[in-house]
């Protein structure tokens, strides 16, 4: 039973149709404007948006709270006037306490001698093996250790007190 040619010839239009009809709606879904690299673009912009919402809507809560506990504390309007304007109450006393440079300490001025090229500036060491012999070590005593009649040290100087110095601050205008 063969086909004859017309019969063929309309199958194979057929399936070229298929076929095209089939790329054609591959491409709508992968690479046209509205296709799945669209869907998925927009999926990430929502979800990054939501999380801007989300952070904004906390800061909205904070912001909410400070305004409610301006309104009705006194304690928030205080704190506020003496770290924002450095406001103090009339009863009290501001004190600033002023840090003290450290004394530098005093380095000896040595003239610096002209180095002929190819020498070192830095005086030579002694080589690893040449360690200084260790003194002769006594045999532990039973008998109580002589003092010593050598002067101690002086005692270090403390460090100064930070300097206290009072500040006068404007008065609180209501």
């Amino acid at each position: 039973m063969a086909y004859p040619t017309e019969h063929r010839l309309s199958l194979q239009i057929l399936a070229a149709v298929l076929i095209a009809v089939l790329v054609f709606l591959h491409y709508l879904l992968w690479v046209d404007e509205g296709g799945m690299r669209q869907t998925r673009a927009l999926r990430i912009a929502i979800q990054v948006q939501k999380d801007d919402n989300a952070a904004l809507s906390e800061r909205n809560k904070g912001l909410d709270a400070e305004v409610k506990d301006l309104k009705s504390g006194l304690m928030a309007i205080e704190e506020r006037a003496r770290a924002e304007m450095g406001m103090i109450r009339p009863d009290e006393i501001f004190y600033r306490l002023l840090e003290q440079p450290l004394p530098q300490p005093v380095t000896p001025l040595i003239p610096h001698k002209a180095v002929p090229p190819g020498k070192s500036a830095t005086p030579a060491r002694k080589p690893p093996g040449a360690v200084k012999p260790l003194a002769p070590t006594a045999k532990p005593s039973l008998a109580p250790p002589k003092p010593t009649t050598k002067p101690s040290a002086p005692p270090a100087k403390p460090k100064p007190a930070p300097t206290i110095e009072a500040a006068e601050m404007p008065e609180r205008r209501e």
